[in-house]
């Protein structure tokens, strides 16, 4: 019985990073023997990177390094190594989940998680591909081989339950706990069981009247995370009331909220400790990497429109020069507003916020 714990803890510390590490050999195109001989690791050791068994976070960081430049000269796609950061850290947040160590801070604790990590966590809780490799083929394969590092059917509920547990006694925590309560609660919302969506539910519409509050707050963030993980449950009047209420009119709330998405979509590079930096910069991110992202998003995401849409109109009114540092993103965005504007599905704020964007787009043509 211990034999078993112990190999499930082990596999739940490097799934994730050991199936990137997978595609990442197969987009080299080599078997698991070809990559050891090409690398000189052991066979049984690569074997245990790509199971999960002998976690990749625990390779010295040397090695790991210099594992990563030879992934890249054997030919393996940059995109999917640059995954490998992300992967481990959803690791980390899994493990620390299903097996709580006492006096250990929880990691959601430690740094604001990205979209990349997000998506991984995404990806073993649900089996939902990343975008960043939805466009990848499947090379074939002989015999059965897993399609994602999903986590077995024990283990997620496992992981959901004390994930539950750990944002009940995040937000008992008051201040302290703010980071730690806004990505648990949000990640909560990855569970579809009908228990926790009852749970979910009642968790958030609980701190509902966050997302009422005017302007920029301390817990702003924890607002708009809780308006985002409401649309994930069907209900989109929140996000609406926070943009009303919680960016629209107020110029710090406008700024944090670029900031959060230029992190998010990694405009903003450097890791962050806590919210803070989304009202006090850093001041240096990349409009044009953030425009791309906004617009790849008004694409994949439906249900959060309205948010893009508002945050591709605070962007553009404030640096309109943007459309021309990308004339092919310009004419794919204002094409794609085009067929927005078409619909009525959209609030009349979109709406009215969508036809700045295009009016700006189309007045910046290269």
């Amino acid at each position: 019985m211990a034999a078993k714990r112990a190999a499930r803890e082990r596999a739940a510390m490097g799934t994730i990073a050991g199936f990137v590490l997978r595609l990442a050999r197969e987009s080299a195109n080599r078997t698991q023997v070809g990559m050891a001989e090409a690398t000189g690791v052991d066979l049984a050791t690569w074997q245990g990177w790509e199971s999960g068994r002998r976690p990749l976070a625990n390779v010295k960081a040397s090695g790991l390094l210099s594992l990563r430049r030879r992934l890249l000269a054997l030919g393996a796609d940059p995109r999917v190594l640059h995954l490998l950061d992300p992967a481990m850290d959803a690791d980390r947040v899994l493990a620390a989940t299903i097996h709580p160590e006492s006096n250990t801070r929880h990691p959601l604790a430690e740094w604001v998680h990205t979209r990349d990590t997000a998506h991984m966590i995404a990806w073993a809780l649900n089996g939902t591909v990343p975008p960043a490799l939805a466009s990848r083929a499947a090379p074939g394969r002989r015999g059965p081989v897993a399609k994602a590092p999903l986590l077995a059917a024990p283990d997620r509920s496992v992981f959901f339950s004390h994930l539950r547990d750990t944002a009940e006694s995040a937000l008992r925590a008051g201040e302290d706990g703010l980071l730690l309560h806004r990505q648990a609660l949000y990640l909560c919302s990855y569970d579809r069981t009908s228990e926790a969506t009852s749970w979910m539910s009642r968790a958030l519409h609980t701190r509902q009247g966050s997302t009422a509050v005017r302007g920029w707050t301390p817990h702003w963030a924890t607002a708009r995370s809780t308006a985002a993980a409401l649309v994930r449950l069907g209900d989109r009047q929140p996000l609406l009331d926070f943009i009303d209420r919680g960016l629209t009119d107020d110029d710090a709330a406008e700024t944090a909220n670029l900031n959060y998405w230029a992190y998010w979509l990694g405009s903003i590079r450097e890791p962050q400790s806590d919210d803070s930096f989304m009202r006090h910069g850093p001041t240096h991110w990349e409009p044009v990497r953030l425009l791309r992202g906004l617009a790849e998003g008004l694409h994949q995401a439906p249900a959060y429109t309205d948010l893009y849409v508002h945050s591709l109109w605070a962007l553009l009114i404030t640096n309109r020069w943007l459309p021309l540092a990308d004339p092919d993103l310009t004419e794919r965005l204002s094409a794609h507003t085009t067929r927005l504007l078409d619909h009525d599905r959209i609030s009349p704020r979109a709406r009215r916020e969508l036809s700045s964007v295009h009016y700006v787009l189309r007045e910046n043509r290269a």
